[in-house]
């Protein structure tokens, strides 16, 4: 039998926020993940998805005049 960590468990073992662990499960990026309605259960041995790190980008609101 499969023995399961919460999202919560999982965000204490990585030191990641939950929020975060919840998009990777949203995201796929967790080997193994199974959602039973509105929980994630995820594999005791799963490792934490590297990082993808972008370049940061700029939001600049401009302002159009007509």
């Amino acid at each position: 039998m499969f023995e399961y960590m919460t999202v919560q468990e999982a965000a204490t073992k990585w030191n990641i926020s939950q929020r975060r662990v919840q998009i990777l499960c949203a995201e796929n990026r967790i080997e193994g993940i199974v959602r039973l309605s509105r929980v994630w259960l995820i594999p005791k041995g799963a490792k934490k998805p590297a990082v993808h790190q972008t370049a940061g980008f700029l939001w600049v609101q401009t302002r159009i005049s007509s």
